[in-house]
């Protein structure tokens, strides 16, 4: 199914430190932006009751949880191909996960758009 990778330390050499602690760095930089994902989630699946049709909250909660695991799960992967060409000295691997988060943001920043104005307007 999916072949193992070998031990990140039996990979290549040890690059310099001040970039393997750049790459650690930057995976606690997307694992803060999946921890807010998720508490903006269960704000808006705990908090606000009133706001806006419920079918339309509980899609908003979903995607926002829906975008906190992937991107959970895109930082480890990320930060081990990170390491793994850093320990080769190959060039950094091309990465979706911003690609991921913005699109996965504007989509409920549309959606939420639509739940303040039925919210007001309604």
């Amino acid at each position: 199914m999916f072949a193992r990778k070998p031990p990140l330390r039996s990979v290549g050499t040890d690059p310099d430190y001040r970039f393997t602690l750049a790459n650690e760095r930057t995976f606690l930089a997307w694992l803060r932006t999946a921890l807010a994902l998720l508490a903006g989630a269960v704000a808006l699946a705990s908090l606000v009751h009133d706001f806006g049709p419920r079918p339309f909250r509980v899609a908003i909660t979903v995607l926002l949880l829906a975008l906190s695991l992937a991107v959970t799960v895109g930082a480890y992967v990320r930060w081990d191909n990170t390491e793994r060409a850093l320990r080769e000295n190959r060039s950094l691997p091309d990465d979706p996960l911003p690609r991921i988060i913005v699109s996965g943001v504007g989509i409920i920043v549309i959606a939420a758009a639509v739940l303040v104005y039925l919210a007001e307007f309604r």
